[in-house]
């Protein structure tokens, strides 16, 4: 298992008419967790599309806890608790400055070759950089 804290702050924008951050947001913020926990292992999304693959979220799970608010400051907990194969599952929790859980979810993607358009097995840029972590 693995994981990456990363913090971000809410923006006005974010939220809805009550104040809080409109649930499509969530999203987002899970792509920022995960992108900023492959570039802490030395892994780039630019350098995986480099080498040809692409990683579609193919399913997303939202647990949606307690709300955040405009100027929250956030730690989204990105974890990988598999290694990954044809598919990597990121897990996250999002706590509030009270440490205190508000939404929990899971995302998943699967590799894909840009040239063949069909699913495979993880890139060896991937793999060698996650594989000591199991």
């Amino acid at each position: 298992m693995y994981y990456f804290d990363t913090e971000i702050r809410v923006r006005y924008g974010e939220t809805d008419q009550m104040g809080y951050v409109y649930y499509g947001f969530y999203a987002q913020y899970y792509e920022i967790g995960r992108v900023e926990l492959l570039r802490s292992l030395g892994i780039s999304y630019k350098e995986i599309e480099n080498a040809g693959y692409a990683l579609p979220v193919v399913s997303m799970q939202t647990n949606y806890k307690s709300p955040a608010l405009y100027d929250d400051l956030l730690t989204v907990r990105t974890i990988i608790k598999k290694k990954p194969l044809a598919k990597i599952i990121f897990d996250y929790e999002i706590y509030n400055i009270q440490k205190k859980i508000i939404n929990t979810a899971q995302v998943v993607l699967v590799f894909v070759d840009m040239k063949t358009k069909k699913p495979c097995l993880a890139p060896k840029i991937v793999i060698d950089k996650i594989n000591h972590l199991f």
